[in-house]
């Protein structure tokens, strides 16, 4: 009997949790939960609502920039702008959403009823929430913080920024960062402890390598973060002087010990994606995948190569000769897994019978606008190219190729492959291509003409600038693309919420996939499975549906380039 006074935590009653957050027990029955599924689901809502604030503070700055010499918006409220919004696309719009992705599919592609700690699970989200609501709580406690995404010193010092955003954005950072720590070690004990028994590592799927990967990459490169929060925490509430120059500190440590882990953060936020297309290029080119081994090993040498890249960001801090050409040379290296990804990807369409459906044509943009922004970025390890490109808009364009060509477009594309097994409905196939031309017009009309920029000189992060010959037209066009963007997300959230009210039912199985998550029902049940099949390839469910011509069946598994 519950005692008085306590409120009765709902046990679920639904069979199926979809991607709705409507609950016949409330919204107290989503806050309890410690179902994956559900969790997953409020981490992909939670990126959702992470990406419209994120995206209006963007177009404000982009009104800000659209014309010379303008004043839109103050100076100080535009230095808050672009600072948050970097810091919320990174870490409460993309790592949430991959985080979310993981939470849902994890135990469901390798034949498993949760996650190995359930309470741990909720425990990572509500950081993770906690952490946002923090950060943002900040423009009511007296000013967001204002020194960019990755918050350099001097600038993170009180001389500069005196307000409380620096300490709301140190404190709202770790909460996040705990989060993820605890969620990468959830993900390591559940596919290491809690795969079914038949499924051996070599079986796994892709996307579950590259999250193991990525995992321990989380608690390399995080602790160096974390560090560095509390020691900036310190110099700013007890005056310990890590990073205050005039009085014995080092600025210069800010950026080594932040870029020790920002530049494994881009592999973070990558190696996931290269798991979704993993799942999706084979799938929807009724093909293996070419070369499994070869995109595991490149995911491993990715991670293990982004530990020796970080001085990359710092070759206009003057550390020398000898330390820049260790760290081009590292730089450039890391190339070569991630070509060799693209290649298997690449190898995997040829021969096959693709299928154009959205999830595919995202896969497909994104090998375009992933290759632009990967040579832009070998760009950067040439030491003298560096020195003249460092700090104007070409940076800004080549971060956004990677983060928004290459991350978001694979959640787009993992969010259109999965959404009938999370939903139970097909989403609109016509309004879903208009979503994806609006927003891959959208984003090279935006950064496509910040490369030029960047070459003919103009900073990033300026207020505002001189009516210079082409800055004028090229800010228009890359406002212009802004609000297209802009268009194109809020068509996704027209069709996302159409789709759970009122879209065509979907099969447990639409697509003809390949991996065990398609076995249950659409949306699953709460519990996973009651059996599951014996697991003899990286194809498992297709092998129960074509027993004739299983993998394990036949003598050269994966076929030649041709998939024949």
């Amino acid at each position: 009997m519950m005692k008085e006074g306590f409120l009765e935590v709902p046990e679920p009653e639904e069979p199926i949790p979809d991607l709705s957050l409507s609950s016949s027990q409330g919204i107290l029955q989503w806050i309890s939960s410690v179902d994956h599924k559900q969790l997953g689901i409020m981490y992909l809502w939670l990126s959702v609502l992470f990406l419209v604030i994120g995206g209006i503070e963007i177009l404000l700055v982009r009104l800000q920039l659209a014309a010379p010499n303008n004043h839109f918006i103050a100076p100080e409220m535009y230095n808050q702008l672009f600072t948050m919004h970097g810091t919320t696309m990174i870490f409460f719009v993309l790592t949430p959403a991959i985080f979310g992705f993981a939470t849902y599919l994890l135990p469901l592609m390798i034949g498993a009823n949760d996650l190995a700690f359930p309470r741990l699970n909720a425990f990572s989200l509500w950081a993770t929430f906690f952490g946002g609501g923090l950060l943002y709580f900040s423009f009511i406690a007296g000013g967001a913080p204002d020194a960019g995404w990755f918050n350099y010193a001097p600038l993170n010092q009180y001389n500069y920024s005196s307000s409380l955003g620096i300490d709301y954005y140190c404190s709202g950072l770790l909460f996040a960062g705990i989060g993820t720590v605890t969620a990468s070690v959830n993900f390591i004990v559940t596919i290491l402890k809690y795969r079914v028994s038949s499924m051996s590592l070599k079986q796994m799927p892709l996307f579950v390598w590259m999250i193991l990967i990525n995992s321990f990459l989380v608690l390399a490169a995080f602790p160096s973060l974390n560090a560095a929060l509390i020691m900036l925490l310190l110099d700013r509430q007890l005056h310990a002087h890590f990073f205050s120059a005039t009085s014995g500190g080092s600025a210069i440590l800010w950026q080594h010990l932040f870029w020790l882990f920002g530049h494994p953060e881009v592999y973070i936020l990558i190696l996931p994606i290269f798991g979704i297309f993993s799942e999706v290029f084979p799938v929807y080119s009724r093909k293996p995948i070419f070369g499994y081994a070869f995109v595991i090993g490149s995911g491993i040498a990715i991670a293990l190569l982004a530990f020796g890249v970080w001085v990359h960001h710092m070759f206009a801090t003057g550390l020398g000769n000898t330390v820049n050409s260790f760290f081009a040379a590292s730089s450039l290296l890391i190339g070569v897994p991630t070509g060799v990804k693209i290649f298997n990807w690449l190898a995997t369409m040829h021969g096959g019978a693709v299928r154009f459906r959205v999830s595919m044509l995202f896969a497909i943009a994104f090998l375009v606008e992933f290759t632009i922004g990967g040579l832009s970025g070998v760009s950067f390890a040439v030491v003298p190219i560096d020195w003249q490109l460092t700090d104007t808009y070409y940076v800004v364009a080549h971060l956004h190729y990677v983060f928004i060509g290459g991350s978001l477009f694979g959640l787009f594309s993992g969010l259109f492959y999965w959404f009938p097994k999370m939903s139970g409905r097909m989403l609109d196939e016509r309004l879903s291509r208009w979503f994806f031309w609006l927003m891959v017009v959208g984003f090279n009309l935006t950064f496509l003409v910040q490369h030029a920029l960047g070459a003919m000189g103009m900073p990033r992060r300026v207020y505002t600038y001189p009516d210079l010959p082409g800055w004028g037209i090229l800010n228009l066009i890359s406002t212009i693309g802004g609000f297209l963007m802009a268009v194109s997300v809020a068509l996704l959230i027209y069709i996302l919420v159409k789709a759970i009210r009122s879209g065509e039912k979907a099969s447990s199985d639409p697509w003809d996939a390949n991996t065990l998550e398609w076995m249950t029902s659409s949306p699953p049940a709460l519990q996973n499975f009651d059996r599951v099949v014996p697991v003899k390839s990286t194809r498992p469910y297709r092998d129960y549906k074509r027993p004739d011509d299983a993998d394990w069946n036949r003598p050269n598994k994966y076929g030649n380039i041709d998939g024949k």
